[in-house]
């Protein structure tokens, strides 16, 4: 049956009006990034109850700021993929995302069907994330120039951290870099007091369980405990039977035969998930066992991995001395440092590891050091992985005009597609130009030109001068990887808000009790 011409009118009032609805609220988170990008970017003040946060990191600020609306929530999943996936590039994968609603909706407006334009983008980003792609310069080692200039953009110019993030990978080494599981800005962390230092070793930010246990251990055999170090747990219904508190009295004694087999094991440290209870405590003290409980679980297997240790369950304790043995860890030396509140161990005989310690003078710097020091890393394991680009915006206006010859060899209404990706390409340029105090419009024209004279995507602006340089020989470089994976996610999520015909709130799923 046919829709009324009224109904149908209705049906798309309903539709654009959603779609512009999405749309501000995309341009509101957004707006909220847009001027912490490029070198002229400032910061944001973030304001709550009780804690105030400057920073122009973009994932701080979309994930710390207050959002009800459904699709400007997209966008903080946007930024959140960018950062989990890359590291960094946040800004960028919001400010495409923004521009690709944007400009789909400007030609929903001119009556081009959603349905055409949605196709036309997926093309036109395929199109663009291939030509980036070929463009990509592999890094030749950790002693490239470029590698230093990547790790200290994303560093925000701060040159300790830049050569902390250096220093770190040369002793990860690329291979380790290159595996898929590896987060090389796991092994960053901040300490106030510290100085800058990489330690080829594994930090444990725990103290000994008492004062008395040794601070300094040479040659450690450790054991690592998924558990706690005591005996296994009886009800208290079946003590109560004499069957009960016999097999009580057997757990104790079965206990203490076990703390015996540390001594035969030469075991010197334990490490624990939990805590331990008074015996196991002062049997460690009688025998100069030092004790770390309530490790946290990442430390507890990197320090596995470190000294080739199997972390086992209290129960395990039950088997032969012989067998337990394979299971130990072993270290050259732990140190206990009691100022900074943290255990060093370095040496060790399994996996090599190394510990990026990022030094800060007061607390209240410290998350915004690590947060930093995170970044670069991240940056520079995406160039080891994925090689650079020419960076300042520049490649995606070069990208951007690729597009617009490409889009030719298309027929139908998925051209205009390709043009909203094609305008969505040049966003983060035109807003570096805009917080540098440029018109756009000018500089823009002013580097296409320059680009098409050249023929080369690493003509940008120096954004202190105004005037077109190369990027390459300034050092503006990015992670390619960065570039692409926005690129990608931007358009995901893009595609996901001009989809949704209409938004119905769901009814509570707490019903109130009659």
């Amino acid at each position: 049956m046919n829709s009324h011409p009224s109904e149908a009118g209705g049906a798309s009032d309903e539709r654009l009006s959603t779609l512009l609805h999405n749309m501000r609220a995309v341009q509101a988170v957004a707006s909220s990034v847009e001027g912490t990008i490029g070198p002229k970017g400032l910061d944001t003040m973030l304001v709550g109850e009780d804690t105030v946060i400057i920073t122009n990191d973009g994932v701080t600020i979309l994930e710390e700021m207050e959002v009800k609306h459904p699709a400007a929530r997209l966008m903080i999943g946007l930024a959140r993929s960018q950062q989990q996936e890359v590291g960094d590039g946040t800004t960028t994968a919001t400010l495409l995302a923004s521009a690709l609603v944007t400009e789909a909706v400007a030609q929903v407006q001119r009556g081009v069907p959603v349905t055409r334009i949605i196709t036309g983008m997926e093309r036109g980003i395929t199109e663009a994330v291939h030509f980036l792609s070929e463009q990509a310069q592999a890094v030749a080692d950790f002693t490239d120039e470029r590698l230093y200039h990547i790790a200290s953009i994303a560093g925000r110019e701060q040159a300790d951290i830049a050569q902390l993030v250096i220093e770190g990978a040369r002793v990860i080494g690329r291979d380790k870099m290159l595996e898929p599981d590896f987060v090389f800005s796991d092994l960053i962390t901040a300490q106030e007091g510290a100085e800058n230092e990489v330690l080829p070793g594994v930090l444990v930010h725990q103290h000994p369980l008492a004062r008395e246990m040794p601070t300094v251990v040479e040659g450690a055999r450790l054991l690592i405990l998924n558990d706690a170090l005591e005996p296994e747990e009886m009800d208290d219904e079946a003590l109560g039977t004499e069957v009960g508190f016999q097999r009580y009295l057997e757990l104790k004694e079965e206990y203490r035969h076990n703390l015996e087999k540390l001594l035969a094991l030469e075991v010197n440290v334990v490490v624990l998930d939990r805590s331990c209870d008074s015996v196991a405590e002062e049997f460690c003290l009688d025998h100069g066992i030092l004790v770390l409980h309530r490790v946290h679980k990442s430390e507890r297997e990197r320090l596995s991995l470190h000294t080739g240790a199997r972390s086992l369950k209290r129960t395990a304790l039950g088997k032969p001395v012989k067998e337990l043995a394979r299971s130990l860890g072993h270290a050259e030396k732990l140190v206990y440092n009691e100022s900074l509140a943290q255990v060093r161990v370095t040496g060790g005989k399994g996996v090599s590891a190394a510990t990026m310690i990022v030094g800060a003078s007061t607390q209240e710097v410290v998350g915004e050091r690590e947060r930093i020091a995170r970044d670069a890393a991240a940056a520079v394991q995406a160039a080891v992985r994925s090689g650079y680009l020419p960076g300042g915006g520049s490649m995606e206006l070069f990208a951007s005009r690729h597009l617009e010859g490409w889009r030719d060899t298309l027929r139908g209404l998925e051209a205009f597609g390709v043009d909203v990706v094609s305008t969505a390409l040049r966003s983060p340029l035109a807003q570096m130009i805009r917080n540098a105090g440029f018109s756009p419009l000018e500089k823009m024209e002013q580097v296409k030109a320059a680009q098409v004279k050249e023929n080369s995507g690493s003509i940008g602006l120096d954004f202190d001068t105004g005037e077109c340089a190369d990027m390459l020989e300034a050092g503006v470089v990015d992670p390619a990887l960065v570039k692409l994976h926005a690129l990608k996610t931007a358009g995901e999520v893009s595609r996901a808000i001009l989809r949704i015909h209409t938004i119905i709130r769901k009814k509570s799923s707490h019903r109130e009790e009659e």
